[in-house]
C-alpha cells in the first residue's frame, strides 16, 4: 500500500471512531464487557493515547534519528483517580481525540515516502520508525472502537 493510501486509511480509522462516538449512549458510559474498560475509560484512553501519538509523530519528524520516544503505563493512567477515567465527562476527551487526529493528519499529508524510515528509540520497544507509528495509530483506534461498541451494547 502506498503512502497516500496509508494516510487515507489513517483518516478512515479516525472517522470510524468518530462514528462510534456519535452512537454513545451517555447513560451506558460506565458499562463494560467483563475484564475490559468501560466506554468512559476507553474514550479517555483514546484522548490520552492520541496526545502521545501527536507528540511522537512530531519527534520522529523534527528530532535527530534515535531520539527517545517515551512509553507510558496506560493501566496506571486509567486507574489514576485524579485523571478521572472513571468519573469525568467524556465530551472533552472526544474533542481532544478529534482535534489531535486532525492535527496529525495535516502533518501526515505532508510526508514523503522516505520519511517513513525516520526513527526514534522507544523506551519500551526499541527502534520505532514513522512507518511503525503509522501502522500502530491506524489500527489502535479501530481496536478501541470495537471495544467501545461492545461496552455500549453490554
Amino acid at each position: 500500500m502506498n503512502l497516500q493510501s496509508r494516510v487515507n486509511d489513517y483518516e478512515a480509522a479516525t472517522h470510524e471512531v468518530l462514528r462510534v462516538f456519535e452512537e454513545v449512549n451517555f447513560e451506558r458510559l460506565d458499562r463494560h464487557v467483563e475484564g475490559s474498560w468501560s466506554a468512559r475509560q476507553i474514550i479517555h484512553h483514546l484522548a490520552d493515547s492520541e496526545t502521545h501519538s501527536y507528540l511522537r509523530l512530531r519527534r520522529l519528524i523534527a528530532e535527530p534519528p534515535g531520539s527517545t520516544i517515551q512509553g507510558y503505563d496506560e493501566a496506571a493512567w486509567a486507574s489514576n483517580r485524579t485523571l478521572g477515567y472513571e468519573q469525568l465527562p467524556v465530551e472533552h476527551a472526544m474533542d481532544i481525540f478529534r482535534t489531535v487526529r486532525r492535527g496529525s493528519l495535516d502533518v501526515l499529508r505532508r510526508l514523503q515516502d522516505r520519511d517513513l524510515a525516520r526513527y526514534g528509540e522507544h523506551s519500551e520497544s526499541g527502534r520505532y520508525t514513522l512507518d511503525v507509528w503509522l501502522h500502530i495509530y491506524t489500527s489502535h483506534p479501530r481496536d478501541h472502537a470495537e471495544q467501545l461498541r461492545q461496552a455500549i451494547a453490554s
